[in-house]
């Protein structure tokens, strides 16, 4: 009986999965697709030879791209490349979305993540998934009530609770994730510096945790990057924020996981700050509404960011994350920088109810045409081609 059961939660699972699919989309023009690897370096681990540092790149290039750049997809933490290439009720992703419009796409499993082996001597721990913290953070927010915005969720395709066979297939996608913060920003940047000195100047999009590997990377090389698409970029500046239950709400960790402001690896500012000391911080007095935290920003006058001066930034929000109450610290942070991004929060625009994983929930077609329409504004749209 108990196999059984199984097999008709797994049948659940499969005809959910298979009925969510959007029928009326006309099939996908692909003139090539495939993968490769970007990035690695050999090293001798006990008398054994391994490779470490790599990332995997699954690449779609249309039939007819009319879109003079590529756009770069990197997930965020515990997460991989399965974040943008579908739902987990069956739906199409934002890799298709956009191919679709014309852009090649190349969506990436980050090092030690997915299909880009976890090399432990080089990595050292692993932070694993957790049924519990997905809820709270990802699916079902609405249900801790952690955070102030958190009861405005409603847009996760499910109910967002174990035995559900939309969350199943996704908890079933969660991945270990490097400990190390700053092993992660420097191992990332440096492969995603090497796709991209392979593929050509591209659009970058980020996710949560990776959004703190998109500004070093910008920071290095500014000319590879077009602009950058940061959805609920890693942060706020300097420390975590940690979510409590009503009335303190937020709490700053002891110890900031972002030192040189919104990563953990260093950034070359103006003047020059040799070690992250240097930039001298001070928190706000009183947050800026009621429902968000207070921010923490460099000293007057603050140092500047250059070289993230050179390429248009857009940094996404959504109504009922956990990054809702602080992404306006990131923005701040970046605008006293001299960094001018482009904020847009979805409530703002009538987009409602989504979680921090919006690129799996109901209305993510949605919240792609946002970022596809500002595109279109922000970079030229004429057709170029894609090295390989």
């Amino acid at each position: 009986m108990k196999h059984l059961a199984s097999l008709l939660v797994i049948g659940a699972a499969i005809s959910v999965t298979m009925h969510s699919k959007d029928l009326s989309l006309p099939p996908l023009s692909i003139a090539r697709q495939g993968y490769f690897f970007a990035g690695g370096r050999y090293s001798t681990v006990n008398d054994r030879q391994v490779m470490s540092g790599q990332l995997y790149v699954e690449f779609q290039i249309p039939a007819r791209q009319t879109r003079a750049w590529p756009i770069v997809m990197i997930h965020g933490g515990g997460q991989s490349g399965t974040n943008f290439t579908g739902t987990p009720d069956g739906r199409e992703g934002w890799a298709q979305y956009f191919l679709r419009d014309g852009y090649a796409v190349y969506v990436v499993d980050q090092p030690g993540r997915g299909r880009a082996a976890y090399e432990p001597h080089q990595y050292g721990g692993a932070t694993q998934p957790d049924v519990e913290n997905v809820q709270k953070r990802f699916v079902a927010p609405e249900r801790f009530n952690l955070w102030p915005q958190a009861r405005l969720h409603t847009q996760w395709p499910g109910t967002g609770a174990a035995g559900d066979p939309v969350f199943d297939q996704f908890y079933a996608s969660q991945l270990p994730s490097i400990q190390d913060f700053t092993l992660q920003q420097t191992l990332n940047r440096d492969a995603i510096l090497a796709l991209l000195e392979k593929i050509g100047p591209a659009i970058v999009l980020t996710h949560s945790q990776s959004g703190a590997f998109g500004w070093p990377v910008a920071d290095a090389k500014p000319e590879l990057v077009k602009a950058i698409v940061a959805v609920e970029p890693n942060g706020p500046p300097f420390f975590n924020t940690d979510n409590i239950a009503s009335p303190e709400w937020f709490r700053d960790a002891a110890t900031p996981a972002r030192p040189w402001g919104i990563t953990a690896a260093p950034l070359a500012y103006s003047p020059a700050a040799k070690n992250a000391s240097d930039l001298a911080i001070v928190r706000q007095e009183k947050s800026d509404a009621p429902d968000l935290a207070r921010c923490w920003m460099q000293k007057s006058p603050a140092h500047q960011l250059p070289n993230l001066q050179k390429m248009p930034i857009l940094i996404v929000t959504a109504e009922a994350s956990y990054h809702a109450p602080y992404d306006h610290c990131t923005v701040k942070f970046l605008e006293q920088a001299g960094v001018h991004s482009t904020w847009v929060k979805l409530a703002d625009i009538g987009i409602h109810g989504n979680g921090h994983m919006m690129m799996l929930e109901k209305n993510n077609a949605e919240i792609a045409d946002v970022m596809r329409q500002w595109l279109v504004k922000s970079l030229p749209a004429a057709a170029g081609k894609t090295r390989r």
